[in-house]
C-alpha cells in the first residue's frame, strides 16, 4: 500500500477536520479515506473453455496489481450471461473497470472510452493493428475504437476419421456438398448424425453465421445496408441447412445448451462439428485414444464462389467503460496484457491465437509439434487460420447493428423456425431481412442523434 506523504496535523487541526467531515456526511468521509486507500481495478471476463487459462489470467492480474500498487478483483462470468451483466452495468453507470467480451461489443460504443491509445502503444512494439482487430473494434461512424482485441479463437472442423472412413471419406468432408452427401450416407449406415450446433448458443450462432456467409447469404454491407434476401442466396442457404438437417442431423442440434455440440462429440454421438479446438483438447484429456480418431481441417469450401472461410469462435475484446473508476489503470493493464500473449497461448492450450503475430513468433513450430496431439503435427491444420477467418460483421465491420443481430440470436431462431416447419425458407428469409432492416434503421437513427 502506498504511503501518504504530507505535513503533520496538529491535534487541534485534526479535531476540526474530523468535525467537518462528520458534518458533511459519508461522501466526505470516503473522499478523505481515498487519500490513504490503495487503487483498485475491477475486471470482468467470460469463462474460458480451458480452465487453466482462467487460473493463469487471475494470477497474472494479481501480479500486475502488486507491481502497480493496485488491488485487483477478477469476476468470471459464464458466456451466456455476459450480455446481461454488461447491459446491467451500462444501465447503472457503474461496475467493472475492464469488461472482457468473447465477441465485439459494438452495441456499447457510447459507453466505452476510445481505445486508440492502447492500440498505438501495442503498435509501437508489435506493428500496425491487424485487420481482424480493426474491423472488430472500430466504429466508422465516430472514428473511435470501442474496445481492444488481443486474441481470437479459430473455428475449424472436427471430425471422427473412423466414422467418415466408413463412407469412403477418411479425410472428412472438404466442402458443404460433401458434408451433406457424406453425412447422409454416414447416418444411414451407422446411425451417427452430423453435430453442427443450430441452437441459440455461441456455438450455434458462430456455426450458422459462418454457413450463411459461406453460401453468400450476407447480412449487412457497408453503412449497415441490408444485403440479406436481396438475391437468391438467403433462401438457398436456408434450404441447404434444412436439407442437411433432415438428411444427416439430429433433433438434439436444436436444443443443445452451451457446449452441447462438444459433449455430443466427446460421447461419440456425432460425427463432426465446427468449434474451437477446446473440443479436441477436452478429448485429449478424457481419452487420448479417442482423441487420436478426431482430426482437424480448415473450414468447408463455400458455395456460390465462396472460398474456405469460418468466423472466429471468439474474438476477445476488452472494454474500458467511460464510467470506470480507474480508467488510467484499466488502460495500462490492457496495454501490458498484450505482452503476455505468448504465455496466454500456452495456458489456453493453443486456443488463443494472438492478434499480433509477433507476440507468439514460434506459433507454426508449436502447431507442428504439439506434445498432446496424436499425431504431433495434427494442429498444423490451423497454420493458415488467419487467412480463412474474417471478422464478425463481414463484409462490413462488427457494427452495433450486426452485433445486435448476433447477440439476439436472430439467425438461430430463424433457422429453427424452418427446421421445425413453422416457416418456409422463403418466409423465413423475408422475416429475417425485415428484422435486420429494423435493427439497422434503429442504429442509424441513434448515430444521427449522437
Amino acid at each position: 500500500m502506498a504511503n501518504v506523504k504530507g505535513k503533520q496535523f496538529s491535534r487541534r487541526s485534526f479535531v476540526r477536520l474530523a468535525a467537518g467531515t462528520a458534518a458533511l456526511g459519508p461522501f466526505s468521509r470516503l473522499a478523505v479515506g481515498a487519500f490513504t486507500s490503495q487503487k483498485t481495478l475491477k475486471i470482468a471476463k467470460w469463462n474460458h473453455f480451458v480452465p487453466e487459462f482462467d487460473t493463469w489470467f487471475e494470477q497474472t492480474a494479481r501480479d500486475w496489481g502488486e507491481q502497480h500498487d493496485t488491488k485487483i478483483t477478477v469476476d468470471e462470468i459464464p458466456v451466456e450471461r455476459i450480455g446481461a451483466v454488461a447491459t446491467a452495468e451500462v444501465q447503472a453507470g457503474s461496475g467493472h473497470d475492464v469488461f472482457m467480451f468473447p465477441w465485439p461489443p459494438a452495441e456499447y460504443y457510447q459507453h466505452a472510452i476510445d481505445h486508440g491509445d492502447i492500440y498505438r502503444s501495442a503498435a509501437f512494439k508489435y506493428g500496425a493493428i491487424p485487420q481482424l482487430a480493426h474491423r472488430s473494434t472500430f466504429n466508422p461512424t465516430n472514428k473511435k475504437y470501442f474496445a481492444f482485441a488481443d486474441f481470437w479463437v479459430p473455428s475449424p472442423l472436427h471430425f471422427y476419421q473412423d466414422y467418415w472412413g466408413e463412407v469412403g471419406m477418411p479425410l472428412g468432408p472438404v466442402h458443404y456438398f460433401g458434408l451433406r452427401s457424406g453425412g447422409q450416407r454416414l447416418r444411414d449406415k451407422l446411425g451417427i448424425p452430423c453435430g453442427l450446433a443450430f441452437s441459440s448458443t455461441l456455438e450455434g450462432n458462430v456455426t450458422l453465421h459462418t454457413m450463411l456467409y459461406a453460401i453468400r447469404a450476407w447480412m449487412l454491407g457497408g453503412n449497415d445496408n441490408v444485403l440479406f434476401n436481396k438475391n437468391v442466396f438467403a433462401n438457398q442457404a436456408l434450404k441447404y441447412i434444412q436439407s442437411l438437417y433432415q438428411e444427416s442431423g439430429t433433433p438434439d442440434q436444436l436444443t443443445w445448451g452451451s457446449e452441447g455440440n462438444v459433449q455430443a462429440m466427446l460421447a461419440r454421438k456425432t460425427s463432426c462439428s465446427t468449434n474451437a479446438i477446446s473440443l479436441l483438447r477436452a478429448a485429449e484429456k478424457k481419452d487420448p485414444r479417442m482423441a487420436g480418431k478426431i482430426l482437424l481441417q480448415p473450414p468447408l469450401l463455400g458455395i456460390n464462389g465462396m472460398g474456405v472461410t469460418a468466423l472466429p469462435h471468439v474474438t476477445n475484446c476488452s472494454v474500458v467503460w467511460n464510467f470506470s473508476q480507474n480508467r488510467e489503470g484499466a488502460s495500462q493493464f490492457l496495454t501490458d496484457l498484450i505482452d503476455t500473449s505468448r504465455t496466454g497461448y500456452d495456458k489456453s492450450l493453443g486456443c488463443n491465437f494472438p492478434i499480433y503475430p509477433k507476440t507468439v513468433p514460434n506459433l507454426i513450430v508449436k502447431l507442428s509439434n504439439d506434445p498432446h496431439a496424436d499425431p504431433p503435427y495434427k494442429y498444423t491444420a490451423l497454420k493458415d487460420a488467419l487467412h480463412w477467418t474474417p471478422n464478425l460483421g463481414v463484409p462490413g465491420y462488427a457494427s452495433p447493428a450486426y452485433m445486435e443481430i448476433f447477440n439476439s440470436f436472430l439467425i438461430p431462431k430463424v433457422v429453427q423456425s424452418v427446421l421445425k416447419g413453422e416457416r418456409t425458407s422463403e418466409d423465413a428469409a423475408a422475416f429475417a431481412a425485415a428484422e435486420m432492416q429494423r435493427i439497422s434503421d434503429k442504429w442509424k437513427q441513434a448515430a444521427q442523434m449522437g
